[in-house]
């Protein structure tokens, strides 16, 4: 699978160095041509990634806001991102697409003859034609199986002669770039094989490929900063982001040390090409990134005077009893609506029944009057029978009893709403049973004057005078 992808790369690498006739050159030439063809979807990324680092004050306005309330928060800034045109997730895929990239340039670089000169693979098997040929002229590994056919090349290259006939995809390719063999691997301590350019020079391509790396993403970061870290999972992305600023520079380092140099100048290619890059697209895209802030300022200004506008035009018509139901309010609200409206139409229904049940049994149409029995706001608590005069006019009581029941069947509602419920009438006297103990009632009652007039006694006077001496016995008085 991945010979498919890397072949490409190979005959892409080829070209490239027959163009420049050098293979250094042809590596830098094979970064530019990569960087290119990804600048489309990676300019996209960088907008993006500049438009969410210009919604930085919103977004911890949001998270200030919404603090208690975690979905919340998520909902508005999904709104945010929807109505500024931006998508955290856009710069994702493209960030990963140059490691196979690399992956298939590793193999070009390890697999030159077969993946970039497309010799066949049965010249260099056991019997092969090739292979023959570097036996019979003393090749002799070095001992890395991983890069014999690196090797190899290097090595028909050098005898570029003897091997010409054998294939005519057969190419002298030149390793050589400012001094340096791009086929060797760089050496940790260099000085065991002699302190020279070639092998400090080596040495140096790792650590160039690190820092460039790490100066990459701290100029990426500078221009593109981060929210500040007021959550738990904002404090996370922190400590990622400073753990990366380490391990892709170690990763770059590593890398180099443990393959051909013609990997690390890719890398260090790579880089450069990247920080020219951002510093072209900050500059361009700074200027649209503040036009469009400006643009959204505007937008919200506009958005505010129309509000207070609004606001004012609603408290003048308010104010002259001009202002009139909204019909454009939620499907919830017009729901609420119609059942208010609904229940209304059913009680004026129930009004008018009654209303007509009331007339048809020659009862007062007003169902508001307020009955004989009632006391505050209960319109029955003397009973829905209750009658006042039905000991004074006895005559009569009948009828009327049998007109308040029947009146009290007609009403549903115990409580009249239009009586508070801590006003409370007087008490009323207990009345008499009879008319004849209300008049004995009546004429026993001592006159106000005579209340007046009378003595206060003390309260052994009157025991005293309370109790009755018991009769002797024949029913006589003493002293006749």
């Amino acid at each position: 699978m991945l010979d498919i992808i890397a072949k490409p790369f190979g005959i892409l690498l080829l070209w490239l160095y027959n163009l420049a006739g050098n293979y250094g050159a042809a590596i830098f030439l094979f970064a530019l041509v990569v960087k290119l063809i990804m600048l489309p979807f990676q300019m996209k990324s960088k907008k993006s990634m500049m438009r969410m680092s210009a919604l930085n004050p919103q977004l911890q306005e949001l998270q200030k806001r919404h603090e208690a309330n975690p979905r919340k928060y998520q909902e508005e800034v999904s709104k945010l991102y929807k109505e500024e045109h931006v998508n955290p997730m856009s710069g994702c895929l493209w960030s990963l697409i140059p490691y196979p990239i690399l992956l298939a340039l590793y193999r070009a670089i390890r697999f030159p003859l077969t993946t970039m000169m497309g010799v066949a693979s049965e010249l260099l098997e056991e019997g092969g034609a090739i292979l023959e040929k570097l036996n019979e002229l003393g090749f002799a590994s070095s001992g890395s199986s991983a890069y014999v056919q690196l090797e190899q090349s290097q090595f028909i290259t050098a005898h570029f002669a003897e091997f010409s006939g054998l294939s005519d995809n057969l190419v002298a390719i030149s390793y050589r770039f400012l001094g340096l063999d791009l086929g060797n691997t760089p050496q940790v301590f260099f000085w065991n094989s002699g302190v020279s350019w070639a092998t400090f020079g080596l040495f140096l391509i790792p650590l160039v490929s690190a820092f460039l790396s790490w100066l990459q993403m701290k100029l990426s970061q500078a221009t593109n900063p981060a929210p500040a870290p007021t959550t738990q999972s904002s404090q996370q992305t922190a400590s990622t982001m400073k753990s990366m600023n380490i391990m892709m520079p170690l990763i770059s380092l590593w890398i180099c040390f443990s393959m051909p140099a013609a990997l690390g100048i890719y890398w260090i290619s790579t880089s450069l090409l990247a920080i020219v890059q951002e510093l072209i697209l900050n500059k361009y895209y700074g200027r649209l990134i503040e036009k469009e802030a400006a643009e959204r300022n505007a937008r919200q200004r506009e958005r505010e005077a129309e509000i207070e506008r609004r606001r004012e035009e609603t408290e003048r018509m308010r104010a002259a009893g001009e202002t009139k139901e909204n019909a454009n309010t939620s499907k919830k609200k017009q729901q609420a609506r119609q059942k208010a409206e609904l229940d209304e139409l059913k009680a004026a229904a129930i009004r008018e029944e009654r209303a007509a049940k009331r007339a048809a049994r020659g009862l007062s149409p007003d169902t508001q009057e307020k009955p004989a029995s009632q006391v505050g706001n209960r319109r029955y608590a003397r009973g829905r029978a209750y009658v006042p005069d039905r000991y004074t006019n006895p005559e009569a009581a009948e009828e009327a009893t049998a007109r308040a029941a029947e009146a009290s069947e007609l009403e549903d509602e115990s409580i009249d709403e239009t009586v508070p419920d801590d006003v409370m009438e007087p008490a009323v006297a207990e009345e008499a049973t009879t008319p004849e103990e209300a008049s004995d009632a009546e004429s026993a009652a001592p006159a106000p004057e005579d209340l007046a007039e009378q003595p206060e006694e003390s309260e052994a006077e009157a025991t005293t005078d309370s109790i009755e001496a018991p009769p002797e016995e024949g029913g006589e008085d003493k002293g006749g």
